[in-house]
């Protein structure tokens, strides 16, 4: 419950509040608590309009914690395998922890009251988009507009749990020879379609059971992610930035993928992800120079020595990744996708004369909104006449006017868009 209080009342990330409470419960009371809260914020929008179906009045601002155990016991009776009786048992019981138990009569009204109108219900909310889909409505507009002909399978792609995909450290040893590992340890998987370093797993597990997990044989990260270090293509004795590099996945990959790089040197401004990123490059043994720094402004950090190749896996609106991350759904808003327009374009006018001519400059989101991707290039490019954009070859996501567009699922992949620009 304290961790959908913390996203749907005080608007933290799952990322910031779930660890924490994760921390004070057993192996199989994890799972549960993990699987409860993204549940809830993965059908948040459904549930909620079902809920308003269900209920006299509106309740209070105040009373957002009732609001976030209703969810929460819906989602039980809708999604889960729970007894009824025991779900709107423990729904209730719930009331009285929020010291709030003249509530407790209400509560169980308003589930009772779901599983004698069940259908009618479904029936209701399947007739209103942002119930049907379970997006908020400005989302729904958005991604209709910008992709008439793909906006319902982002949308379900967006509800679905997400594989479980690995990076095989090629530096310790192939694909071929870790899904034979795998296989000894009782895991499956299978190679993914487009990054020669990528398995997808049968079933997700934890990090640390992963055969060589603590010694850097292998990191947990989605394969369009893992696209981005080859077509960096990093070259023996270059010098090599990663901007906005937390938490490092990429700066570790791109080693990886060439150890003989002169220097890799990764920035990220934000503390706790810095030392994420740190742990990171320690258990792969990644040669990585980490700078604490603001890339919108390498004046604070910058020794002036050009670099050959900048990574830049700029803030955006993570539209992509919202199997993965389901609070973005209530966390983001359609004023937000302005402001992060504003600030991409910021760090690549801020970056570009940190790259030597004839470099390359890597420009990657994990959003599908233009906006933030191809559009955002073009208007570079118009701006710039020493910048030439690099057409991209490959056989997945899609050829857009300038860089290419990968779509939530497509191939199991996440949303990503990367464009390749170089310096004249």
């Amino acid at each position: 419950m304290e961790v959908l209080e913390a996203v749907c009342c005080r608007r933290r990330s799952l990322a910031a509040a779930l660890p924490a409470a994760l921390e004070r419960l057993s192996g199989e009371e994890r799972a549960l608590a993990q699987a409860l809260c993204y549940g809830v914020l993965r059908w948040q929008p459904r549930l909620q309009c079902v809920l308003a179906h269900l209920l006299r009045r509106p309740l209070k601002a105040r009373d957002c914690d009732i609001q976030c155990l209703l969810l929460l016991g819906l989602y039980q009776l809708m999604y889960m395998r729970v007894p009824p009786h025991a779900a709107v048992s423990e729904t209730v019981n719930g009331v009285g922890q929020s010291g709030k138990s003249w509530m407790r009569g209400m509560v169980n009204g308003v589930l009772r009251n779901f599983l004698r109108r069940r259908d009618e219900v479904r029936e209701a909310v399947d007739r209103d988009e942002v119930g049907r889909y379970a997006h908020p409505r400005w989302m729904i507009d958005q991604l209709r507009s910008d992709w008439p002909d793909a906006w319902r399978s982002i949308l379900h792609a967006n509800n679905r749990h997400p594989p479980m995909t690995l990076r095989v450290n090629c530096r310790q040893s192939s694909r071929e020879t870790y899904l034979a590992g795998l296989e000894r340890a009782g895991l499956r998987g299978h190679a993914a379609a487009h990054a020669d370093s990528a398995i997808v797993l049968e079933t997700p597990v934890d990090a640390e059971r992963l055969p060589g997990f603590a010694q850097g044989a292998v990191s947990v990260q989605d394969a369009a992610a893992q696209l981005a270090a080859p077509l960096l293509d990093a070259r023996p004795g270059q010098r090599v930035l990663d901007a906005c590099a937390a938490p490092g996945g990429k700066a570790c990959h791109i080693f990886e993928c060439q150890p003989a790089v002169g220097e890799l040197v990764a920035v990220e401004v934000d503390v706790a992800r810095l030392e994420r990123m740190r742990e990171n490059v320690r258990r792969t043994a990644a040669r990585v120079t980490l700078v604490r720094g603001d890339a919108a402004a390498p004046e604070t950090w910058w020794d002036g020595q050009p670099f050959d190749r900048i990574l830049l896996d700029a803030p955006c609106s993570a539209s992509g990744v919202i199997r993965r991350n389901p609070d973005i759904k209530i966390l983001r808003e359609r004023d937000d996708i302005g402001a992060l327009i504003r600030l991409q374009s910021r760090l690549l006018r801020a970056l570009w004369p940190l790259l030597r001519p004839g470099g390359l400059l890597l420009y990657a989101t994990c959003s599908v909104f233009p906006g933030e991707n191809h559009r955002q290039v073009e208007n570079f490019l118009a701006s710039h006449r020493d910048a030439l954009a690099v057409p991209i070859a490959g056989a997945w996501g899609r050829d857009m006017t300038t860089g290419r567009q990968i779509l939530p699922g497509e191939d199991e992949m996440d949303g990503f868009y990367y464009a390749c620009i170089r310096k004249g």
